[in-house]
């Protein structure tokens, strides 16, 4: 089955689930609603508050798995195609375990104080994650092709006194439409919280984890990266700050290589033993070895030319 097709209907099934059980139920509920435990519950919000949150928690990353879908590039990799089933099946089932369960924790309650979590709940989350590892295994497909080890140095001749530039820089779509979104959200409930749909309250516990999601994403979102006679900037975020700066004093070498989110653990700033990395999306990437022995990967188009101009200059410094 496409799985564009599959994450648009799985999604609009889930979301239909998300909203029809709850407003089913909605006059056998407490006004407002238990919706954190400890020794008992010990918070409670709206049933619109709580109906918003149990949407938005499912909408967000649907969305996200919806666009990785649609540009495709993720089901390159046998790894990320299981990433995805998992995460797009195993999430659905989550986020529903979670609502069930708040609602019949509520369920015929006379006030929030009285809602009791019931037993299952612990054995539905669990069965999220197990469902979720099926999902994977079952969508992981082929085994992949193995690539070309690509370590070859390229070099750019440099006339003498000649100076030279390159600059490139690459954007994540999903990141920024991830950033986009929590942007609007943050909007739509202060919006609400003016109507006085949402108490300031509820509005609380939400607003923080929709700026973090907004900021986050603004500055992992994109990056530039520079080479001059200086050595090499990255920039990040759409005003290109903070600045990682690298001398080429410390680079022994630099290549291009074809390599993905699912080889170096994931989307972002990763650390694996003896290489950092810079993901923002899969395919070519310019690969720095220092003189130390460690590697940084940075995702970036026109790569090889990028390497072409870090190795001419380290051999002009020679």
């Amino acid at each position: 089955m496409n799985p564009r097709f599959l994450a648009i209907g799985w999604g609009l099934i889930v979301t239909a689930v998300l909203i029809v059980v709850p407003l089913s139920v909605r006059d056998r509920l407490p006004e407002p609603l238990a919706t954190h435990w400890s020794n008992g519950p010990d918070s409670a919000s709206s049933f619109t508050s709580f109906l918003i949150t149990s949407v938005l928690t499912w909408a967000v990353p649907w969305a996200i798995m919806t666009g990785i879908a649609v540009q495709g590039r993720m089901f390159q990799r046998r790894l990320s195609r299981m990433y995805w089933w998992g995460f797009l099946i195993g999430g659905a089932v989550f986020v529903t375990g979670m609502e069930l369960s708040t609602l019949y924790a509520n369920l015929d309650r006379s006030s929030w104080q009285e809602a009791v979590l019931p037993d299952w709940m612990t054995i539905a989350l669990v069965a999220s994650v197990g469902i979720g590892v099926l999902a994977g295994y079952a969508g992981r497909g082929a085994p992949d092709q193995p690539s070309p080890a690509g370590e070859g140095v390229p070099r750019l001749r440099l006339s003498p006194g000649q100076r030279s530039v390159w600059v490139s820089r690459v954007v994540n779509p999903w990141l920024m439409a991830m950033a986009a979104a929590a942007g609007a959200a943050l909007v739509v409930t202060g919006g609400l919280i003016l109507l006085g749909v949402i108490a300031r309250e509820d509005a609380g516990r939400i607003l923080p984890g929709m700026a973090i999601v907004l900021v986050a994403g603004l500055a992992t979102s994109s990056a530039t990266v520079r080479v001059t006679q200086d050595g090499l900037a990255i920039g990040f975020g759409p005003f290109g700050w903070p600045v990682r700066r690298i001398r080429l004093s410390k680079i022994d070498r630099a290549w291009a290589e074809v390599r993905y989110p699912s080889q170096v653990g994931g989307w972002g700033l990763r650390g694996l033993p003896g290489m950092a990395a810079i993901m923002l999306r899969g395919g070519d990437c310019l690969i720095l070895r220092y003189r130390s022995g460690g590697q940084l990967l940075i995702s970036v188009d026109d790569a090889e030319r990028g390497a072409s101009l870090v190795n001419a200059l380290i051999e002009e410094r020679a």
